[in-house]
This record gives structure tokens, sequence and C-alpha cells, in this order.
């Protein structure tokens, strides 16, 4: 989540300076007052939120965010001020301000997203969400999950509000997925998440297809991709007990016919798919899902087990699909180890081969300037586009 939507703040004095309109809110926004000015103030905070001059004035105001913060559970503004709190953890730049104006603030955010009665527990979702891309923030957030009880761990209690339908009967919670993603970077919570005995993972994958929510989809990818990068469970995540694979490429197949001997190679989910089946219409989902795929193809038997299930058939049909350069490229890369030849002995496991410094460099180098070809086709596909027709208003 981005930035919540901003009210429209009441305007202020002619010659009030914006910072003395700021800490002239704050009597409104102790406990107390006023039900009606509060909620004004805090609707003021919120427009203020909404621009980027207004989350610098903000970041200033440690006192005021602390009542922002302390305001949250209140009834008559709560919704306006969780949205304030989205609008600020969006910027990166008022992360600390708002840890020390609170340093409890990821647990007592993360205990209304995790509140199944609490109405506005999408906002705190979201404002973790965002809090959590920085490592700082991240550190603290786990530290709170971490704090619960041992029978029921912060981690367990997310996963299962994430994948229980009808939680929180007043929120979606989708914005728990991208959550969950910010905080599989760090290797404590992906052994959580790759504990055999716990089955997290299989909770997460009927998510791949969730079809009501792009943000549950991308953040449950993002999830299964950061674990990925565990190459010691890769053959726990190919085998039977998880099978992950198909939750893959389910997401990335069309509704293309193949022969008989083609459609044999695949695993049964993927076999005879209605003609109406559509790709994954997110393009950054897409290449999440191909680098997830490229992930278990880090060693020697993961590569088998990609090829014997015959992803390699997925992947041709996507490329050939796939209007977007950056997937597109992604896919051949992947189609490349699939089909090219075994690498030599002792370099089976792709994830930890030492690259020596020379061909590291060379290597950053042939990355750059992919990527600006990758940037100059998508220019020249902007350019060949025809123009879009505007209605223009014209005076009166």
């Amino acid at each position: 989540m981005g930035e919540a939507g901003a009210g429209t703040g009441a305007p202020g004095g002619p010659e009030a300076s914006p910072e003395a309109e700021v800490v002239k809110l704050l009597p409104f926004l102790a406990p107390g007052a006023r039900a009606d000015l509060q909620a004004a103030a805090v609707r003021h905070v919120l427009a203020l939120t909404g621009s980027g001059p207004g989350r610098a004035l903000l970041a200033g105001q440690e006192a005021l965010l602390q009542a922002l913060v302390e305001l949250a559970p209140a009834s008559a503004p709560a919704r306006d001020a969780a949205r304030a709190l989205v609008n600020l953890a969006a910027d990166p730049g008022l992360h600390e301000t708002l840890l020390a104006a609170d340093p409890g603030l990821p647990a007592r955010l993360l205990g209304r997203a995790l509140d199944p009665q609490w109405p506005w527990a999408e906002e705190a979702a979201a404002a973790l969400a965002n809090l959590s891309r920085e490592p700082g923030p991240c550190a603290e957030l786990m530290a709170a999950l971490a704090a619960a009880e041992p029978a029921d761990s912060g981690l367990e209690r997310l996963v299962r509000a994430l994948c229980t339908p009808g939680y929180n009967a007043r929120a979606p919670l989708h914005y728990l997925a991208p959550l969950l993603s910010n905080v599989s970077q760090r290797p404590a919570a992906r052994a959580f998440l790759l504990d055999p005995d716990r089955c997290v993972v299989q909770r997460l994958l009927p998510l791949t297809q969730y079809p009501d929510s792009s943000v549950r989809r991308g953040g449950v990818v993002g999830t299964l991709r950061n674990c990925c990068f565990e190459h010691r469970h890769h053959e726990w995540l190919l085998g039977p007990e998880v099978d992950i694979l198909p939750f893959l490429l389910l997401p990335l197949a069309g509704p293309e016919d193949f022969s008989e001997e083609e459609m044999e190679r695949l695993p049964v989910d993927l076999q005879y798919l209605p003609p109406d089946k559509q790709r994954e219409p997110d393009a950054d989902i897409r290449k999440m899902l191909v680098e997830a795929i490229m992930l278990l193809t880090a060693t020697a038997p993961g590569r088998q087990q990609v090829r014997d299930q015959g992803a390699y058939l997925i992947l041709r049909e996507l490329h050939s699909w796939e209007p977007e350069p950056d997937v597109r490229a992604a896919c051949e890369k992947l189609i490349q180890v699939l089909i090219g030849d075994e690498p030599e002995r002792g370099m089976e496991n792709l994830l930890e081969v030492q690259v020596p410094e020379d061909v590291e460099q060379q290597l950053q180098q042939l990355d750059c300037r992919e990527q600006e070809q990758l940037e100059r086709e998508q220019e020249r596909e902007l350019e060949l586009a025809p123009e879009p027709w505007v209605e223009r208003a014209t005076p009166t």
C-alpha cells in the first residue's frame, strides 16, 4: 500500500506558518478532546500526509506523531488516524522519526492488524507492510513477532490470519501478504516458514491464484520466492510433501493446446486447461514466479525435477506471449538453464559458485547493457504506440 486516500484539511489562518498550524493541532489530538474537533484535526493531519511536503513537515513534529499513534485506538477518528500512519510509513525517510516517537509502534500495529475485531486492521497491516520494507523497522517487527507466546507465535498468528477466510469480517487483510514477504527476507522468518512440521508453505500455495487481490497474490509469491533462496530445502519444496512447482507454473500458463506427448509431461494440475485460462495479469508477479523457479534450479537435482515436470513447455509459451521485456528476459534466462548443458563438476550449486571479481564486474556490465537495451525497446514501443484519443475541454 503506497498512500491511503487523504481527505481535505481545513484551511488555516492566512498569516500562520505551516509549522505553527501543526503545533496548534496538538491540543485537539489529546485524549479527552471534543470528538468533533479531534476528528477534524485528524482529517487535517491526513491531508498533510498525502503529499511529500506535508510528510516532511510532520517529520519534525515528534509530539504530534506520538499523539497520532496514541489516538489510533480511539473510535471516532480511528480510520483517518490509521490512514495517516499508512502514508507516513510509506516514506522511508520518516521511519526513524516514527520509531523514535514510539519504539513500540510495530508491536502495537501488529496487535491491531491481527485483532479479528478491529475494523481498520487492513490499514494497520498496510502501515506495517510499508514500515517493514526497511531493515531497521523490519528487525523491530521481528522482535515483536518473537515476543508472542511460544505456543502461538506472532508469525503463526500472521499466517493464520492471512490464510483463514473471514478472519476479520470487517477487514480483508490483503496487506498481511506483503508484510509476510518483507519479514521473509530475514533468516529467522524463513526458518519458521520452511519448518516441515508447521505446514506453512502448503497453506500459502493456494493463494498464488487468489482472484480478488493482486496485493495478496504478490505478497504470497514474494514470500515463496524468498523461501526458494534456501537451497537446502529445495528437495522438500519440489517433493510430494509440498509440490511447489505446479503452484508456480499454473499462474504462468495460458490456454495452450499441447500435444498428447507434451501433455503427459506436465503435472496433472497443468493438463487440459480450459480455453479461457488467463495468465497472471500483473507483470511484477509473473517475474517473481519466474525468479522463484530459477532459484529452484540452483542445484542439479532441482534442475532435473523442474525439467521432469515439463516446466520448459509452460515457459516456452509464456515467452512467446509475454509483452513485458524484463519478464521476457527473466524467462529467457530460465529457459537457458533448463535446456543448456550442466555445469562442470564442483559447480553444480549455482547459489554457491564463487565468481572471480573480474568476471563479476563483466557480468554486472552485461546486466547494465541488457537493462539499457530493455529500456530502449520500451521507449521504441512507446514511440510506435498510437496516441490515445483525448476529449479536450473547451472554454465556455
